[in-house]
């Protein structure tokens, strides 16, 4: 058998370049957010994205190939960071009921930290209205359909233990997955400019809520 030769180590300057590709493609992504969230995706022009991260629009297209390719991609990182906490947190440690609280918290508290990505998707996510004819809506469809599976196996769990409510897992699911975009929609951390807006529900109060209507003990 012929003996394959091991690729190198990349050196430091590459090391360098890349990691400075990674931070030039996370500012664009940044400003991408922020101007597509403020203007929609058809008022949004790619020298304003570019201007607002200090880029040349040349400069853009070393890492996009388009405008859609720049919106998609925006979905695809936040996927990407997205799905991986909700597994953190079902695989973690607790019953399903503290896994039903803990994706409270996750998933109001992602959107909390990223809050111009949670009204760009707040703007353009539709479960109801998600269709194939539109590559974002493709890649927004799939996350969304595991979060859904994530969660519906969470409730068939709960429901097995007799502490979450019966009924379909995949209903279920959704409903809840309703309950808590309804809430980010009016979260003023997320829709609003104004940091000290008031909240008009609690944090506590949405698990009280979610309690009240999925948990059965």
């Amino acid at each position: 058998m012929a003996k394959t030769t091991p690729t190198p180590a990349p050196g430091r300057r590459e090391l360098r370049r890349l990691l400075s590709q990674d931070v030039s493609r996370s500012q664009l992504l940044d400003a991408a957010e922020e101007v597509f969230g403020r203007k929609g995706f058809h008022e949004t022009t790619l020298k304003e994205v570019a201007e607002l991260a200090e880029f040349s629009v040349g400069s853009v297209y070393s890492f996009f190939d388009s405008k859609d390719d720049l919106f998609r991609q925006i979905f695809v990182r936040r996927g990407e960071e997205f799905l991986p906490g909700m597994h953190e947190i079902l695989d973690g440690a607790g019953d399903p009921v503290d896994h039903l609280h803990g994706l409270v918290d996750f998933e109001v508290g992602f959107f909390r930290q990223h809050p111009r990505f949670g009204r760009l998707y707040l703007r353009y996510s539709s479960a109801t209205m998600l269709s194939a004819d539109r590559e974002i809506d493709l890649v927004m469809q799939d996350r969304y359909q595991e979060a859904m599976a994530l969660q519906a196996r969470l409730f068939a769990r709960g429901q097995a233990g007799g502490v979450l409510r019966d009924g379909d897992p995949e209903v279920l699911a959704r409903l809840f997955s309703g309950v808590i975009s309804a809430y980010q929609a009016l979260d003023p951390a997320v829709v609003s400019d104004d940091p000290h807006a008031p909240e008009r529900l609690g944090l506590d109060g949405l698990h009280a809520l979610v309690a009240d209507a999925f948990v059965t003990r």
